[in-house]
């Protein structure tokens, strides 16, 4: 076995067949995840280039296994591992050569073709020319491409994706090297392509164990971690600069690989490393982009070389940011005791899952760009107001990463002593379900009724000690009397057990309901210094073995003060306590004054959450005694019944849920509010809806909506459609005037459109029909007067050309309704018309 780091033009200048054998999988590299960020890379590397630097790009790592000598006697090897990345590099290549050819630089064209194909002297027939050599099912496509004349045309070629990112990477580098063509940034991708990329190139013989060998480097290697090759990159720049590695590895280095940065560190469903999380945190405070952990190192890499910093002091940045980094962190797990601000924030957000913020947090305590210690301090009050009210109500946090880099690039240029100010300014116009900042008003209208409980207890438990710390004197920063609460380390209880009916019962259904409702209130939870047992905890309220009475054992905390006083515990005193410890948190998160947003209200699906089977039998909006049936299906017939407690009960067994009963039924987990039906056939969840006011009968919305667009569209095009009964779906269709395309008028999640549609169930005459749409696609927009969204879709059956409405819409926009029909109307009688006039010439009678 022989490893050597290559070049493009040392890998492939000799005449040679490189074989991807017939058992590989299929070439499935895409746009978004693999050719994007590869021409990135490689246009960044040819810019560097065309500066004078020479500047270089990994590509990864290829196997090859020697073999005997294949067609016309040329040097034959299979490639054991990396057939996708070397297929992208030839089709690259070879889209760069045919666009230098049609430029009229033959030269540098044949520099790069000599790396796709054999010489001519082989004598060698048409797919035997090229140099990878596929096997398997690419194979035509790979030849027909890489073998056609320049310029190419497309639409003549199979269809597959080699061919879809040979078209993809010929439109990147005719964008890129300009008309006309500057001679120089050609030289410069030409020496790019062939001398600026490195591979590492694995050589087996014949003889050796080239499966095990794959199976080594694919499954039971350890994969190098962002650190790794930022550290590898680091040093080697520092030799470069003619700096000393292992002087600056001794000072700067050595301490990011104690346990503390080896340690992995939970990110929702998966772990990294915390040295490979903190340097990709620091790289999104740096550049104020969203950085994915997968990119780490690439971004890393080109930022440096954007920004022409020695890395000696780059490393030194480092260095000084993650000793902070460090410091922070081990202070903010004391358990006990005063906390700086920032160990505080960090141990709340912590707390709430909350690992997204932390490069708004170096961007604010940057070593190199310090913010005053007063400005640092008043912004990340802000933050944490943000988070934390977010947190509370249950607010998405998917956002988060790209919000914290839209947030530190508004930062960029501003003041040092401005900070605090712009940073609250871009907060307080964040708008978006997944962004805004909650104000006082939401916060006690949803805090008054929701189960908090409900919510993970780490993060529930940090905000009762912030109530505790409230009743301590803590507000914002200043104390007035005492120490914080012992953090991470208390019980959480119930006040009103959740096991509650042998001791605390009620008479109507409805009361049990109201009681139930109130169990996992704010206002009835407390720390505790000790969990209860479970007879005192589920215990009642008065008496020498009571709950009040236990709660003595506790009294260094004031949060207990006002139960333990109290000779009873209800409904109504969870009320007051609810109030009482909204404010606190208020107090403890406070928003800018007068910051009271309209509410960006959760989805319906969430809202209705809290709802239950008995809040509906209670309500009368669900009888006792209703049979409900399963949804149509292999379960049609299997029923259960509504109980006068507001349980199902299906074969002599009860079930607290629809889903629960579904489940049953299913054999997995399903939505029960959609899985049952009512006796008249309508859904359980309509019942639910029309008990939280939202019920919407939607198909009779569509079908009036659509009515009105036919007639309308029926006025003004007689001769068109005769359709006069829509029916109650998101959409209608409309002839074409061929079996193979039909028009479609619809409402989906991304707003209104109106498509032609290829969908016959013959796909390759779906196929067909598109790309003969598409040859014309300049005449046909011209006409039509706006851009469409064409849609090749090889892997479905149809295809089609799409025109969205810029400003969105839904049926239910009662207030819009006119504009919409009019927008379908005009929208959908301009598509016909434009294409009756640039297909056929032939304008619509």
């Amino acid at each position: 076995m022989q490893t050597d780091v290559k070049t493009p033009l040392e890998i492939f200048s000799m005449p040679q067949h490189l074989m991807v054998p017939v058992f590989q999988r299929r070439y499935v590299w895409t746009a978004e995840t693999q050719w994007e960020p590869l021409w990135r890379d490689i246009s960044r590397v040819a810019e560097r280039r065309l500066e004078g630097a020479s500047t270089q790009h990994f590509l990864g790592a290829v196997v090859t296994q020697s073999s005997p000598a294949g067609m016309g006697s040329l040097a034959s090897h299979s490639l054991i591992d990396g057939q996708q990345r070397l297929t992208t590099l030839q089709v690259l290549i070879d889209a760069a050569a045919a666009e230098l050819d049609a430029a009229e630089q033959p030269h540098l064209s044949q520099q790069l073709a000599m790396l796709t194909h054999n010489p001519p002297a082989f004598a060698l027939d048409e797919p035997a020319v090229l140099k990878l050599q596929h096997q398997n099912e690419d194979r035509a496509g790979f030849v027909a491409v890489m073998t056609a004349e320049p310029p190419l045309d497309y639409s003549g070629l199979p269809q597959s994706k080699i061919v879809q990112a040979h078209q993809y990477f010929s439109e990147q580098v005719r964008e890129w090297l300009g008309d006309p063509v500057d001679p120089a940034r050609a030289g410069a991708l030409v020496s790019t392509l062939s001398q600026g990329l490195q591979i590492v190139v694995i050589a087996l013989a014949e003889h050796e164990p080239s499966q095990e060998i794959f199976e080594t480097l694919n499954a039971r290697g350890t994969p190098l971690t962002a650190a790794d090759l930022v550290k590898n990159y680091v040093f080697q720049q520092i030799v470069r600069e003619g700096g000393s590695a292992k002087a600056a590895f001794h000072e700067h280095w050595q301490e990011l690989e104690k346990s503390f940065w080896t340690k992995e560190v939970r990110i929702g469903r998966y772990s990294l490393e915390r040295l490979s999380l903190f340097l990709n945190h620091w790289l999104v405070a740096q550049t104020g982009e969203e950085v994915s952990t997968r990119s780490t190192f690439t971004r890393f890499k080109s930022w440096h070389e954007q920004s022409g910093r020695p890395m000696t002091q780059v490393l030194n940045a480092i260095h000084r940011q993650a000793k902070l980094f460090e410091d922070w962190v081990h202070e903010s797990g004391k358990t006990e005791g005063d906390l700086s601000p920032v160990a505080l924030f960090l141990y709340r957000t912590e707390a709430a899952e909350l690992e997204a913020v932390k490069p708004l947090l170096l961007r604010l305590f940057d070593v190199e760009h310090p913010v005053p210690a007063e400005v640092a301090a008043a912004s990340l009050r802000d933050v944490e107001s943000w988070l934390m009210r977010r947190s509370v109500l249950r607010r998405p946090a998917s956002e988060y990463s790209r919000v914290v880099a839209s947030l530190i690039a508004d930062l960029q240029g501003v003041e040092p002593h401005e900070v605090a100010n712009a940073l609250r300014g871009s907060l307080v116009r964040l708008n978006r379900p997944g962004t805004y900042w909650p104000g006082d008003e939401e916060l006690e209208r949803e805090l008054a009724s929701a189960p908090i409980y409900t919510q993970p207890k780490g993060r529930l438990r940090a905000y009762l000690e912030a109530i505790e710390d409230w009743h301590r004197g803590y507000t914002k920063t200043t104390s007035a009397s005492g120490s914080r609460v012992k953090r991470g380390a208390m019980t959480i209880e119930h006040l009103l057990p959740q096991k509650w009916k042998d001791y605390w019962p009620v008479d109507t259904l409805q009361e049990q309901i109201d009681r139930d409702a109130h169990v996992h209130r704010l206002g009835n939870l407390t720390l505790l210094t000790q969990s209860l047992n479970s007879t005192v905890s589920n215990g009642p309220w008065n008496g020498p073995k009571g709950k009040q009475q236990a709660l003595d054992a506790s009294d260094t905390l004031l949060m207990t003060r006002a139960p333990r006083k109290s000779e009873d515990w209800n409904e109504e005193r969870i009320n007051e306590r609810t109030h009482s410890m909204t404010t606190a948190l208020l107090e403890t998160w406070p928003a800018p004054e007068g910051h009271n947003p309209d509410p960006v209200k959760r989805s319906e699906q969430e809202s209705a959450g809290w709802v239950m089977l008995r809040d509906l039998v209670a309500s009368g909006h669900l009888p006792a005694g209703t049979v409900l049936i399963a949804r149509e299906g292999n379960y049609e017939g299997r029923s259960a019944t509504v109980t006068a407690d507001g349980l199902l009960e299906m074969d002599g067994k009860t079930y607290d849920t629809p889903s629960g009963a579904g489940k049953e039924v299913l054999g997995r987990a399903v939505n029960g509010w959609t899985f049952w039906r009512l006796p008249g056939g309508g859904k359980l969840m309509d019942v639910r809806q029309k008990y939280l006011g939202t019920y919407v009968d939607r198909k009779g919305l569509y079908e009036s909506f659509w009515r009105d667009v036919l007639k309308r569209i029926k006025q003004a095009a007689p001769d068109w459609t005769q359709a006069s009964s829509p029916g109650g779906s998101s959409w209608i269709t409309l002839p074409y005037g061929s079996s193979v395309a039909r028009y479609t008028l619809a409402f989906t999640l991304n707003g209104p459109i109106v498509d032609l549609e290829f969908g016959s169930p013959d796909k390759q005459a779906n196929l067909l029909e598109f790309d003969k749409f598409m040859s014309r696609r300049d005449e046909l927009e011209d006409a039509f007067g706006d851009p469409l969204t064409w849609e090749r879709m090889e892997n479905k059956k149809a295809s089609r050309i799409r025109y969205y409405r810029p400003s969105g819409g839904q049926v239910t926009d009662v207030g819009t309704r006119e504009e919409l029909v009019d927008w379908f109307v005009s929208s959908a009688l301009r598509l016909r018309s434009s294409i009756s006039a640039s297909m056929y010439g032939v304008p619509p009678q």
